[in-house]
């Protein structure tokens, strides 16, 4: 028997049983014992050969996180979305087989530190989050850590797997349902740290209203930290001014996240202002905490689970079966209607 009819037997690739049976990482344990079975039935190899190697350090995956003080915090796995996205994540590496370890990296010192992760982790899948990382940066780890794959971010033009949201689509149902239920008076929250994330969510929120012929005016585009739950001082200034330019405030906010427009109800509610009878607000993420506040929080709902799935999935089979061919996959979004959000009391034309 053939390498090649191990592999049609075992249905794997060639690669993935020259891993198993020379020890190598790159493969779950399953498959590997799968393949040596197979090679020890069919007499291609004794027992005595088909021993793992000490250097096995495989049923690991790597999930790395570069810290800033923008959007991904020191303390990552303290804020709701990457929580929740790291919960997923660690259930589909035990589904498969997998551990899962965690390292942070500093992005003003990236560089330097990645040297010193690739000397040990060079063979290592890697799961990357790359929420606030630049092309460049990407690029770099990359170089470092080929066996990769990058969530939360896409960057058409580079040769390296991609897991993202599909954020225009998410923006684009939040501006419709807007416009369809009324309101013209629209206000949009950006964060003040601008991300790959956020530019394709008001790109998607300003095209749903471009396709109804209505625009937001300057005046109304707000701006506000992104990672504040509680409500901010530049937010309650922001207001007030142009509630005192134009004698009310939107109908309706969006809100380029969740911890936005927590922020920013809260804002509202310190200002005398109810949600919804006096502003609605529409989030993007649905974080746990958006059926906690009051009223509960109309979003846009992630599907950070089967991004989990799909990034692990990723991983593993390009690991297991030596894929060189890259993808980019990108997962719709769901409009979740709750309380925070209705017709305005006195719809403009």
């Amino acid at each position: 028997m053939k390498m090649e009819d191990i592999a049609k037997q075992a249905n794997v690739s060639k690669s993935a049983v020259s891993l198993a049976l020379n020890g190598k990482p790159g493969i779950s344990e399953e498959t590997r014992e799968k393949i040596i079975r197979i090679a020890q039935e069919s007499g291609y190899i004794t027992k005595r050969r088909s021993a793992p190697s000490q250097e096995r350090p495989l049923s690991s995956l790597l999930f790395l996180v570069c810290a800033n003080s923008g959007i991904v915090l020191e303390q990552y796995y303290q804020q709701p979305f990457f929580r929740e996205l790291i919960h997923y994540i660690e259930e589909r590496c035990r589904s498969k087989g997998y551990s899962l370890q965690f390292t942070s990296l500093d992005t003003e010192a990236l560089e330097q530190n990645l040297k010193s992760l690739s000397e040990d982790n060079r063979n290592r899948g890697v799961i990357l989050l790359g929420t606030n990382l630049s092309k460049q940066q990407i690029v770099s780890i990359a170089e470092q850590l080929p066996h990769l794959v990058v969530l939360d971010t896409c960057f058409e033009t580079l040769p390296i797997p991609f897991v993202e949201i599909n954020n225009v689509m998410g923006a684009y149902q939040a501006g419709a349902h807007l416009y369809e239920i009324g309101h013209r008076e629209i206000g949009y929250v950006a964060s003040n740290v601008r991300i790959h994330n956020f530019n394709s969510r008001k790109r998607g929120f300003m095209s749903a209203l471009q396709d109804r012929t209505h625009t937001i005016p300057d005046s109304r585009m707000f701006s506000v930290s992104p990672t504040i739950l509680y409500s901010q001082e530049s937010m309650r200034e922001q207001l007030q001014a142009y509630l005192q330019a134009n004698g009310r405030l939107p109908t309706a906010l969006f809100c380029e996240c969740d911890y936005i427009a927590i922020s920013t109800m809260k804002t509202l509610n310190e200002l005398g202002f109810r949600v919804p009878e006096d502003v609605s607000v529409i989030g993007f993420d649905n974080i746990t905490e958006s059926m906690v506040i009051s009223p509960e929080l109309t979003t846009i709902h992630v599907e950070k689970e089967k991004m989990a799935q799909v990034a692990v999935d990723l991983l593993i089979e390009r690991m297991e079966e030596g894929l060189s061919v890259t993808t980019k996959t990108t997962i719709d979004t769901k409009f979740i209607e709750r309380l925070s959000c209705r017709a305005p009391a006195n719809p403009s034309k």
